[in-house]
């Protein structure tokens, strides 16, 4: 997750401009859309390679039989998952740059019996959706995604008990992180920006970032 996972954020005038960016990436295989798993709406990038090559902080196996690869399947070895994991990233993985997977799509397109759909949930390579739908999901990805929640909640309360509900960007980012901020402010700070969780106004003293008005 530390390697590749990025959140899908940027400042609202690049907003769009990055959104086209990301699209290209995904459409020429580069990155991959991963759902987060807090919330619908959250969705996180990795780079495919960074995938195919880590399971959360460990490898995941490669298509390509290299010693990296090999380490993998050692490490896999006994494990009833392996094989269906080297399955999904040798035929899936490079054929197919959804977001998420449909029980058809799985047994008729690539070949996948039911246990081997259930041994890519356990191995956490897929999360249930509903019922014969998957997302795609970064194995080993719980803590970087409890780290995530309670960060964003820390900083956005930051600014939420400033005085009018808002803070100069420079003053939230030169203030001491509180411990649950594992990720840095300058992180979730982009995070919030890119959720539209915060506005962001310009003033003659720098960037004022604002809670907008519900």
């Amino acid at each position: 997750m530390q390697a590749g996972l990025v959140r899908q954020c940027c400042r609202r005038p690049n907003r769009e401009a990055t959104l086209e960016d990301n699209k290209e990436l995904q459409e020429q295989g580069e990155i991959r859309i991963v759902q987060l798993g807090f919330d619908l709406d959250a969705h996180g990038i990795i780079f495919t390679e960074d995938y195919r090559t880590r399971r959360g902080h460990r490898a995941l196996v490669s298509s390509n039989m290299n010693e990296r690869e090999m380490r993998v399947l050692r490490a896999c070895d006994g494990r009833p998952y392996a094989g269906a994991v080297q399955k999904f990233l040798a035929l899936v993985l490079p054929a197919c740059g959804d977001l998420s997977f449909q029980q058809d799509q799985m047994t008729e397109t690539f070949g996948f019996r039911d246990p081997e759909i259930t041994h890519l949930v356990n191995a956490g390579v897929l999360t249930v959706r509903d019922a014969g739908s998957w997302w795609l999901a970064v194995p080993g990805a719980g803590r970087f995604i409890k780290y995530f929640v309670k960060g964003r909640q820390a900083v956005l309360s930051m600014v939420r008990k400033a005085k009018y509900r808002e803070l100069l960007l420079s003053e939230l980012l030169g203030r001491r992180a509180p411990a649950s901020v594992r990720l840095g402010l300058t992180y979730h700070v982009h995070d919030l920006i890119g959720a539209q969780l915060v506005d962001c106004v310009s003033t003659t003293s720098g960037t004022l970032l604002r809670l907008p008005e519900t």
